[in-house]
């Protein structure tokens, strides 16, 4: 009995932030009045040796599998949409300008927020997309993903939010103190792109909040 209360407080007193993730902002972040946000495709820079999912496999992807680039950018879409107080320009509308600045140089995020009217440009890089050895209720090997989003005010031309994502799923048995997103996953284990797609949520989420809270 005494046991159980003991772990039941010690639950109560955990704080389930989510600790993969690291956010830097600018001081003046909610004054910047950024409500028209771009997304620049997303770059993948794993390993040149590595393929895109993190094996030891050579850098080849098999027939339908996603870039991981592409694969977060349109996770960052999905939580924009998700999320109030913002307008979100179109993915039709960026790539059309993206054409036009081929071979160009300079701040490349910025002259994007330029030619569609952006307030702001979120662009990023994925750096490690595992995915998982197994199935949903018993994996041999987790899923593990690390990514960078920052955002630059196109009007001053400077980077105002940057968030650091990065996690290899544990079991609950390894960290007592996962239990938040254990049961909020539904008590799985995630492929990567569920992986990626949760960190991106949480990131895009806390930019909301910094933004118009």
């Amino acid at each position: 009995m005494y046991t159980w209360l003991f772990l039941s407080l010690l639950l109560a007193s955990c704080s389930f932030a989510p600790t993969n993730l690291q956010v830097r902002t600018a001081d003046d972040l909610k004054s910047r009045g950024i409500k028209r946000i771009a997304v620049m495709p997303i770059e993948f820079a794993g390993d040149a040796n590595i393929s895109s999912y993190g094996s030891n496999e050579p850098a080849q992807r098999k027939a339908g599998e996603k870039n991981p680039g592409a694969v977060v950018t349109g996770d960052v879409y999905t939580a924009l949409a998700a999320a109030p107080n913002w307008q979100v320009v179109s993915e039709r509308e960026v790539g059309e300008a993206i054409a036009t600045l081929a071979g160009k140089s300079g701040n490349q995020a910025r002259r994007l927020g330029e030619l569609v009217f952006a307030d702001g440009v979120i662009f990023g890089r994925v750096v490690r997309f595992r995915e998982r050895v197994g199935e949903d209720l018993g994996a041999q090997s987790p899923a593990s993903v690390a990514f960078t989003l920052q955002l630059v005010d196109v009007k001053r031309g400077d980077i105002v939010w940057t968030a650091e994502y990065q996690e290899t799923q544990q079991p609950l048995s390894s960290n007592l103190f996962a239990i938040g997103d254990f049961t909020r996953r539904g008590a799985k284990w995630l492929t990567v792109e569920e992986l990626a797609g949760d960190g991106v949520r949480q990131a895009v989420e806390q930019l909301n909040q910094m933004l118009y809270r």
